[in-house]
């Protein structure tokens, strides 16, 4: 049998006009602090998302998702907050926000690989 990791993940979603509450889930980001892991999918669909709210400014919310990975991958890009530890990046990452880019509740679940359990996660959350 083989190991298994606890792994924690939020579903990273864009909330179009916060004050209708409707969301469009765009990735989802997976920390195991057991096996060393972060990881994200961050897979906005354009047409679903404008259906919603056709006049929404896609570049300003690419730059905000791409900020997002930038963080989860601990690159430079990402400013003071991708150099600290994954531990840290996620806890920034999973806190609440009030803007258009939101994130669920945290959930948790037991997995043999994080990688893998992160694309089942977006085939399941994010893929239509």
């Amino acid at each position: 049998m083989p190991d298994l990791h606890s792994y924690d993940y939020v579903v990273v979603r864009l909330v179009p006009r916060p004050e209708r509450g409707e969301c469009v889930n765009v990735g989802v980001i997976l920390f195991s602090r057991e096996a060393n892991f972060l990881g994200g999918v961050i897979e906005p669909d354009w047409a679903r998302i404008s259906a919603l709210h056709p006049q929404i400014d896609q570049d300003e919310v690419a730059r905000q998702l791409q900020h997002l990975q930038h963080v989860v991958d601990g690159d430079r890009a990402g400013g003071p907050i991708a150099r600290l530890s994954p531990s840290q990046r996620f806890h920034w990452l999973s806190g609440p926000r009030s803007t258009v880019v939101q994130v669920s509740p945290m959930h948790s679940g037991l997995c043999g690989s994080p990688a893998e359990a992160l694309e089942r996660l977006a085939d399941a959350m994010v893929r239509v």
